[in-house]
C-alpha cells in the first residue's frame, strides 16, 4: 500500500508538472499558490495580468517564494503580439520587420533587448519566435508575425532571434511546429489542414525548425494542423508520426515541446482540453499550454486527474509522463543557471546601451525605421491631416485591446491632426472619410488591405477622389503600390507607427540601406 500511494504521488506531481496555465489578475492567487507548491512547474501570463514592469516583477517573485525553480511563461513575439505592452503597443517591430531589415545582427540584438527586459521581470520562457513560413498571403493568423515568405530567410533570422533571446537567460519556444504558414484557417477557430506533399513541407515548412534545433532552442511549440502527408488523423499536437516520429527521432530534437493553447477549438471542439491533452502526451508534447481563454483552478484539476486517470487504465505510458515532467524541470534548471550567468541590470551599462548587454537600449525602433519603406512621387505632410484607420477584426494571437497606427505619433508631429476609425460595416467609407477630412490631406492606415476587399474598394474611392492620399500599410504589404505615397511598415507596433508618422512627415533619420 505504500509503494503504491508512493506511485500515486509521483503521478500526480508529474501531471501537474506538464501544465502551463493561467490565471486571472495582477497578483496570483492562492489556488495557483498551492498548486506550485505542489509540483506545478509552470505558468502562463497573458495580457489581463500586466500593468507595468514592476507589479510583474513583483508577481513572478510571488511564484518563485513558492517554488524558485518555476517557469514563467509569457507569448511576448514583439510586434503585433505582446503581453508586456498590450495597453500600448510594443517597443519592438514584429518577425516581418525583421525579415524585410534582413540583418541577423539587429534580430539578435532586438531578441537580446526583448529578453532582458523579460528576464529583469523575472519571465523565462517565451512563446516565441515564430518560425512559420508565410507562404500563404491570405493567412488569417501568422502574416506579420513571420519573418518572411522565404524558407531560408526565415531560418537564418528564426536561428539569430533564438540566440539573441536566449542569451538574455529566457528560453526561447520556436513555434508552430511543423509550419502554420499556409494555412487559410485560424486554429483558434476551427482545424486548418494543409495539403502539399512531403517535398514541400520538407523544403519549406521544415527549414526554419532545423535552424532552431542547430541554434539550440530550448523548446519547441506544436501546432493544432492537419497535414496528411505527416499523419492524415490528427493534428499535429496530437500526432506520435509528427512529434515523436519527426520531430524527436528524425530532425533529433531534444528539448522540451509545448503544445499551442489546448483551448482552442481546432483542438478543444473535436477531442475537448482532458482527451486532447493526454494525446498530446502520449504523443510526444511534454508541456500542455492552457489559460489563454481557462484560468481557473477547475480546469488545472481536471487535466491533472485526466492525465493521472490515462495512466491508470494504461492508455498513457507512466514513464512517458515521467519523461515529460523530466523535461519541464530540466528546462527549469536551465533557467535558473541561465539567470545567474546573465549579468546584474545596470552591468557595465554605457549611455544609451542596456544594462550588461552593449545592445542599443532603442534597438525596436532603430529597427522599425529601417524597416519602413517609402514609394510614390508625392510631397511629405508639412500640415494637420486627418487619420483614417481602417480596421479589421484582430485575430485571437494579436487581441483587440493592444492600440496600433499612426494617429497619436502624427498629431505629436503635426499638431490639429484628426482620426477615425472604419470597419467593414462602416456605410460608405470612403466618403465618411472625405467628408471628416475637411481640406486636411489623407492618410488611409490598413492592415493586410489585399485580404478586405471593404479596404481595397475605400481606398480605390479615396484616391480617384483625391490623389494626394498617403496610404500606410501595416499589416503584410502587397503589389502595387497604392497613393501619393506608399508606406508599408510591416507590422503594427507601437514602434511601427512612430517610424511611419516620421517617414511621411520627413522629419526621421536619414534611412538606412537593407543589409546585403
Amino acid at each position: 500500500m505504500t509503494t503504491l500511494t508512493s506511485t500515486t504521488d509521483t503521478v500526480t506531481r508529474d501531471a501537474l508538472a506538464v501544465l502551463q496555465p493561467g490565471f486571472s489578475g495582477t497578483t496570483a492567487p492562492d489556488w495557483l499558490l498551492r498548486r506550485v507548491g505542489e509540483g506545478l512547474s509552470s505558468v502562463g501570463l497573458f495580457g489581463r495580468n500586466i500593468e507595468t514592469p514592476e507589479q510583474l516583477a513583483a508577481l513572478t517573485a510571488q511564484l518563485r517564494a513558492e517554488r524558485d525553480d518555476v517557469l514563467v511563461a509569457i507569448d511576448e513575439e514583439g510586434g503585433d503580439v505582446t503581453r508586456l505592452e498590450v495597453r500600448h503597443g510594443s517597443s519592438f517591430p514584429g518577425n516581418l520587420a525583421l525579415g524585410a531589415v534582413d540583418d541577423l545582427e539587429l534580430t539578435r540584438s532586438v531578441a537580446q533587448e526583448l529578453g532582458r527586459r523579460l528576464a529583469e521581470c523575472g519571465v523565462n520562457l517565451n512563446w516565441a519566435p515564430s518560425a512559420d513560413v508565410n507562404s500563404n498571403p491570405d493567412n488569417p493568423v501568422i502574416g506579420v508575425r513571420s519573418f518572411g515568405a522565404d524558407p531560408h530567410l526565415v531560418a537564418r533570422h528564426t536561428a539569430a532571434y533564438v540566440e539573441g533571446l536566449q542569451a538574455a537567460g529566457v528560453a526561447a519556444c520556436t513555434k508552430h511546429f511543423p509550419g502554420h504558414g499556409d494555412t487559410a484557417v485560424d486554429s483558434h477557430h476551427a482545424l486548418p489542414r494543409i495539403d502539399v506533399g512531403l517535398d514541400t513541407l520538407y523544403a519549406r515548412e521544415l527549414v526554419p525548425f532545423r535552424a532552431a534545433i542547430a541554434a539550440g532552442s530550448k523548446s519547441v511549440m506544436s501546432a493544432h494542423i492537419l497535414l496528411p502527408a505527416l499523419d492524415p488523423d490528427r493534428p499535429a499536437t496530437l500526432s506520435p508520426q509528427i512529434l515523436t516520429g519527426l520531430l524527436r527521432e528524425e530532425l533529433g530534437y531534444d528539448g522540451l515541446i509545448v503544445t499551442d493553447g489546448m483551448e482552442m477549438q481546432a483542438i478543444s471542439s473535436t477531442y475537448g482540453i482532458e482527451r486532447g491533452s493526454v494525446l498530446a502526451i502520449a504523443a510526444g508534447a511534454d508541456a500542455i499550454c492552457v489559460g489563454g481563454g481557462l484560468d481557473d483552478e477547475d480546469t488545472v484539476l481536471r487535466l491533472r486527474d485526466a492525465l493521472v486517470a490515462a495512466v491508470r487504465t494504461g492508455e498513457l505510458p507512466e514513464e512517458r509522463l515521467a519523461d515529460a515532467a523530466a523535461r519541464v524541470r530540466a528546462l527549469a534548471s536551465w533557467t535558473q543557471r541561465a539567470r545567474g550567468a546573465v549579468p546584474e541590470p545596470g552591468a557595465a551599462a554605457q549611455e544609451g546601451t542596456a544594462p550588461g548587454t552593449g545592445v542599443a537600449s532603442d534597438i525596436g525602433l532603430v529597427a522599425a525605421r529601417r524597416a519602413v519603406r517609402v514609394t510614390g512621387t508625392g510631397e511629405p505632410l508639412t500640415g494637420p491631416a486627418y487619420v483614417a484607420a481602417f480596421t479589421p477584426v484582430a485575430n485571437i494571437a494579436v487581441g483587440d485591446d493592444t492600440p496600433w497606427g499612426i494617429a497619436a505619433e502624427l498629431a505629436r508631429i503635426l499638431p490639429g491632426t484628426g482620426t477615425d476609425t472604419y470597419n467593414d460595416g462602416t456605410e460608405a467609407p470612403a466618403a465618411a472619410v472625405l467628408s471628416a477630412a475637411g481640406d486636411r490631406r489623407v492618410v488611409a492606415v490598413v492592415r493586410d488591405a489585399h485580404r478586405h476587399t471593404w479596404m481595397t474598394d475605400a481606398l480605390d474611392t479615396l484616391i480617384a477622389e483625391r490623389p494626394d492620399t498617403v496610404v500606410v500599410e501595416m499589416g503584410v504589404p502587397q503589389a502595387p503600390p497604392r497613393g501619393a505615397l506608399y508606406v508599408t511598415t510591416q507590422g503594427a507596433a507601437r514602434v511601427c507607427g512612430r517610424a511611419a508618422a516620421e517617414a511621411v512627415t520627413g522629419t526621421g533619420p536619414a534611412p538606412v540601406p537593407p543589409a546585403g
